[in-house]
């Protein structure tokens, strides 16, 4: 069994028991939390297609961490110019584990 949940903004394809790292989401460590905006539910091969959401389904999880992505350099440069610019990013991500998935 298997569900596409919107999850901030992101589709992303859950299983049962699976962690999944999606944008920093607010909530402690340990805690629970439901997400009932599912697009698409596979039972077994019967598969329930919502418009734009599925009535009824949810898709619980615990939140395992929040931790920081790795760092993504950003450099300018204007050739002849003398402009430089270095820049760095770490994305926030919190780490899930998918507990359920209900019809």
């Amino acid at each position: 069994m298997y569900a596409i949940v919107n999850i901030a903004g992101q589709q992303f394809k859950v299983a049962k028991d699976q962690h999944l790292f999606v944008h920093r989401l607010q909530g402690d460590e340990g805690a629970s939390i439901e997400f009932d905006n599912v697009l698409l539910v596979d039972n077994g091969g019967a598969i329930t297609v919502g418009a734009p959401a599925v009535q009824g389904a949810k898709v619980s999880a615990k939140i395992v961490s929040h931790l920081k992505g790795d760092k993504v350099i950003v450099f300018h440069k204007k050739r002849r110019k003398g402009y430089k610019k270095k820049n760095g990013h770490r994305q926030f991500f919190t780490k899930i584990q998918i507990s359920d998935i209900t019809l």
